[in-house]
């Protein structure tokens, strides 16, 4: 059986919200249903038509529920050349390029999500309870040059793959995307939250001074009394901002050069010595973090 683009959705959307069912052999009335469940219409009506095109008959469209129709002929079809369609059963098909993205968009449509914390975390996840689906689905990624992260939820069950960093939203932007309209939407947003990562200091010394306590009140982290960190994607960031801190503060700090779960590079700028974080506390930057000492 070939598969065209609307095929390739209408198989991802059966592998994620959808059923290929029929009746137990224990019960007498005899059923064949395949369909989609799902609450939002504009999927309903897209699996609906693309339904439609590939196999010439309509679904019956219940808003808010599902769309669904009976049939023996279309069950065998499909469980023939595809098994099972069960959540933790289903296989993805094995595609050319340019199918991939419409099965992937189809899947995350019903089973993905965005999550945006402004200015700091922006992701798209995906969990499934099928290990062999969703290593499949990784690999697809990876085919896209989207590249991703696998882990196991704590009860152990459930898997779930997450994709960070703007250069990987945006190819899944261009190379999958969403047609649902509201995921759609958050994906821009959690582009539109990236901010341009290199600071610009002025060039007025009093300015300038008021621009340093700002951008160390917003980005330090303290892990405890000994150790302050101040995080950015851009070296040159860090190597001012150390050169300033002596200027203003007669303090220094030691910068290093990290890699997260990604194999994106930032870099830390880290303020240890006692002296150097009371110099934070005079300054109103930090809070007194030896009050109790």
């Amino acid at each position: 059986m070939k598969l065209d683009r609307n095929f390739a959705s209408i198989h991802a959307y059966l592998c994620a919200d959808g059923y290929v069912i029929k009746n137990p052999l224990t019960q007498k009335q005899k059923y064949y249903r395949i369909g989609l469940r799902n609450t939002n219409l504009i999927l309903l009506k897209d699996f609906q038509e693309k339904f439609e095109k590939v196999f010439g008959v309509k679904p019956r469209l219940v808003e808010g529920q599902r769309c669904e129709i009976g049939s023996r002929e279309l069950y065998e079809l499909l469980t023939k050349e595809f098994g099972s369609f069960y959540s933790w059963k289903w296989s993805m098909p094995s595609l050319k390029d340019e199918l991939l993205s419409f099965w992937l968009r189809s899947f995350f449509d019903c089973e993905g999500w965005v999550y945006i914390k402004s200015h700091q975390n922006r992701q798209i996840g995906l969990d499934c309870v099928n290990e062999k689906g969703i290593n499949q689905i990784r690999d697809a990624l990876t085919r896209l040059g989207i590249h991703t992260i696998k882990k196991l939820k704590k009860n152990g069950k459930i898997f779930r793959i997450f994709i960070f960093g703007k250069e990987n939203l945006l190819r899944f932007k261009e190379k999958v995307g969403f047609f649902h309209p509201e995921k759609a939407q958050k994906l821009n947003l959690a582009l539109a939250d990236y901010v341009v990562y290199k600071w610009i200091f002025p060039k007025n010394e009093k300015q300038c001074k008021k621009f340093v306590k700002k951008i160390l009140k917003e980005k330090i982290r303290i892990k405890d009394k000994k150790h302050i960190r101040i995080i950015s994607n851009e070296r040159e960031n860090l190597n001012k901002l150390n050169c300033l801190l002596f200027k203003f503060f007669k303090l220094k700090g030691l910068s290093y050069k990290r890699i997260n779960g990604l194999g994106t590079e930032y870099y830390e700028l880290h303020i240890n010595k006692r002296e150097d974080i009371e110099r934070l506390i005079k300054e109103k930057i930090i809070q007194n973090l030896f009050k109790n000492v």
